[in-house]
């Protein structure tokens, strides 16, 4: 399914190892073209790095919301306003009639941000888009596709982060609990 695509790119980022495959352009461009959004022969200019770790983040803080933070603020959502304003779609109809929205042939990774938004817009519209979520685990951050039933998964991987914020929050409610018992005991 598209939103696969989507989901890849923001995982380019594994913030547990530091992995980064839009650091550098030789990974990046090998990521872009297995992902079927680069040609084979392009190369990547440092602006461009850039504007896809932007864009990676705006799509991650959108991903985020879908787990259950607050809105998006505007300054997240930025570089995406900004691809969309420069992108120019192009309508075809085919031989049945259909009508397809598609990417007009540019250089770099134009027509990679364009099927990335149209991916997006897609998704949002056959409400697949509130499946793809963020892990709740702010030191993780990973895209996960969540297929529970109730669609209200909040990590990645139960069993790893999952069970991390688990204990986390068992720690702090015994804090809490042993500090406001300290508070009842009379003090001689």
């Amino acid at each position: 399914m598209p939103l696969l695509v989507v989901q890849a790119f923001v995982n380019t980022f594994e913030a547990d190892t530091d992995i980064d495959l839009l650091r550098e352009p030789e990974p990046a461009r090998r990521w872009f073209t297995a992902a079927g959004l680069l040609e084979a022969g392009d190369s990547l200019e440092p602006g461009e790095l850039r504007t896809a770790r932007e864009v990676r983040e705006s799509i991650r803080a959108l991903l985020v919301r879908g787990a259950g933070a607050p809105r998006s603020s505007a300054r997240d959502l930025e570089p995406l306003v900004t691809l969309a304003q420069q992108c120019q779609p192009r309508l075809r109809i085919d031989p049945r009639g259909a009508v397809h929205l598609e990417a007009e042939p540019g250089p770099g990774l134009h027509d990679a941000w364009l099927r990335i938004l149209l991916i997006i817009r897609d998704a949002q519209l056959d409400q697949t888009w509130q499946r793809l979520k963020a892990c709740g685990n702010d030191e993780c951050g990973w895209a996960f596709y969540d297929r529970s039933h109730s669609r209200r998964g909040r990590w990645c991987d139960m069993a790893v982060c999952g069970n991390r914020m688990k204990n986390r929050s068992l720690r702090t409610r015994q804090r809490d609990t042993r500090a406001a018992a300290g508070d009842r005991v009379p003090r001689r």
